[in-house]
């Protein structure tokens, strides 16, 4: 038998050498596979058990974890977010979650996670939504941030969300408000060392709003502030469709067919609770809105009513919230009211609208506010409205004055039919109007103005009873004893002068007051007994 020889010796014992030396630094590799195969069950167990036991009227389901010793991070899959009231549909579907340790701050002591959240969708409808308006415990407080936290030892200091969609979806034939390619982050939210009114986190927005709108956010945060968050930063929108909102305006009888919303600004919600909402350009485009009043819903539109002005009030000079608009516009638009309540019902409303407002706010340190609208009154009669709103010191303060000129009168039958039980197969209507509103005072003038008014067509008007033929002449006949020849013109003054009774009326109750009573009313001079002199 030979004898290896020393050389060969060598090798052989060098192979083993290192064959030993692999499968020694095999074995923490294998149980570090081991341990992210073995651990992946019980720690999932263990995540959804913590994240429901954190959650108020809503819990998760997680059907997958994947769990990295190597990274120390953690996957959750395809996790379920459900309310207990109405569970189907869920939420929340999300993917993906990914938390692990935010390596970078590791350098400066700090031990921190940063969490990524792969296109999550979050979906709410009708019954969701009441659910939580009957819910004692606001949205905000229902444990969303403890539940998260639950699925990683380490506190969050960033967070991304990617591709993230929210959707509302209310009852009717509505597509859903869905707002896609939602994108988010939050950086440095662990840092609680901050001032009052200063806010150490970035945080950054995007977002596609209604398929071709666009959102975007670019500020600071203050995420461990008592007793809340607090965020401020600009916030800009591009071509936000109005048709969505539909379903929702709808339940306020407006009806909003057209029109895209434009607008930039800066908002801050204080640690304080202070809220800033100042809107440097605000453009409304091509809107096609609506307030429908019907009988059935008179008794919720006057709630409704009630609810805005009080809501007016308490935000009017509020020290902690500040609302004002630079510059709001409105461009191409028509605005319309219909009265289904009437027999016939009609509809009023403004053609071509262009609107601007400067310097509106809710504070009178913020100066007086200027309104001017151009528009043609039935799609026909030229309409200049200009007004002053003065800061409210006792109430209502503002200047209004009024000229419509030469409206087709046959685009007003319905109307006409409503108040004075006829129509007309020609003339031209005008209005003029000045009001001053101060001191719980009301003063001014309406001046309804017609012109080559023509009631009676033996043609048009053959089907009508021989009554309503005779009233119909008669009408045209007192017409032509107040012509103001040689014009044919037919005028009336009414003279406008009292107190406001109720001191918490507010101006926009004024002004829907003097629109129903000194223009609706004043419409028909002679031919109703009441409307001689209207009030405001």
């Amino acid at each position: 038998m030979r004898l290896a020889s020393a050389p060969a010796r060598i090798v052989q014992f060098g192979r083993r050498r290192w064959i030993w030396i692999l499968a020694i630094a095999a074995v923490p590799v294998i149980l570090l596979v081991a341990a992210d195969v073995l651990l992946d069950e019980p720690l999932r167990r263990v995540v959804e058990r913590d994240m429901n036991a954190r959650l108020h009227g809503y819990r998760v389901t997680l059907p997958a974890l994947d769990f990295r010793v190597l990274g120390f991070s953690v996957a959750l899959k395809d996790l379920l977010v459900l309310q207990e009231a109405h569970p189907d549909p869920p939420v929340a579907r999300i993917p993906k979650i990914v938390a692990s340790v935010q390596w970078k701050e590791l350098v400066f002591g700090h031990v921190v996670a940063d969490f990524r959240i792969d296109r999550p969708v979050v979906y709410a409808n009708l019954e969701h939504f009441r659910q939580e308006q009957k819910d004692p415990v606001p949205i905000k407080d229902k444990g969303w941030q403890d539940a998260l936290q639950a699925a990683y030892p380490f506190k969050i200091n960033e967070l991304k969300i990617v591709e993230g969609e929210v959707a509302y979806e209310d009852r009717g034939p509505y597509p859903p408000l869905r707002v896609s390619h939602l994108n988010i982050v939050a950086r440095n939210i662990r840092n609680i060392h901050s001032r009052e009114h200063t806010y150490p986190s970035e945080l950054q927005a995007t977002a596609v709003v209604f398929d071709s709108g666009r959102l975007a956010f670019d500020g600071h945060a203050d995420f461990m502030a008592e007793p809340h968050a607090a965020f401020k930063g600009d916030v800009r929108l591009e071509e936000i469709t109005l048709g969505y909102f539909k379903p929702i305006t709808q339940r306020y009888n407006l009806t909003v067919s057209k029109g895209t919303l434009s607008a930039d600004g800066t908002v801050e919600y204080g640690h304080d609770g202070a809220t800033l909402a100042q809107l440097r350009q605000v453009t409304v485009d091509g809107a096609l809105i609506d307030y429908v009043h019907s009988a059935p819903t008179k008794a919720a539109e006057q709630q409704t009513i009630r609810k805005v002005e009080e809501k007016a009030r308490q935000v009017s000079n509020a020290p902690e919230t500040l609302l004002r608009v630079d510059r709001a516009r409105i461009v191409k638009s028509t605005f319309g009211f219909v009265n289904e309540a009437a027999q016939p019902p009609y509809r009023v409303f403004i053609a071509d609208t262009d609107i601007e407002v400067k310097n509106l706010s809710n504070h009178m340190t913020e100066g007086m506010a200027v309104a001017s609208l151009r528009g043609k009154f039935m799609g026909s009669g030229a309409t200049v409205v200009n007004a002053t709103f003065r800061p409210e010191m006792e109430g209502p303060d503002f200047d209004l004055a009024v000229a419509i000129e030469d409206t087709q009168m046959r685009a007003m039958n319905d109307l006409l039919r409503a108040y004075g039980k006829f129509d007309v197969v020609g003339g031209l209507f005008s209005f003029y109007s000045e009001l001053s509103v101060k001191h719980r005072r009301i003063e001014g003038y309406v001046k309804p103005l017609f012109r080559d008014l023509k009631v009676y067509d033996k043609r048009q008007d053959q089907d009508k009873t021989a009554f309503r033929k005779l009233y119909e002449r008669l009408v045209e006949g007192v017409s032509k004893l107040l012509e103001n020849r040689p014009r044919s013109e037919v005028a009336t003054k009414a003279e406008v002068s009292g107190s406001l009774d109720d001191p918490k009326t507010s101006t926009w109750q004024v002004i829907v007051r003097l629109i129903q009573n000194a223009f609706f009313k004043a419409i028909l001079p002679g031919f109703d007994e009441q409307l001689s002199r209207p009030k405001p």
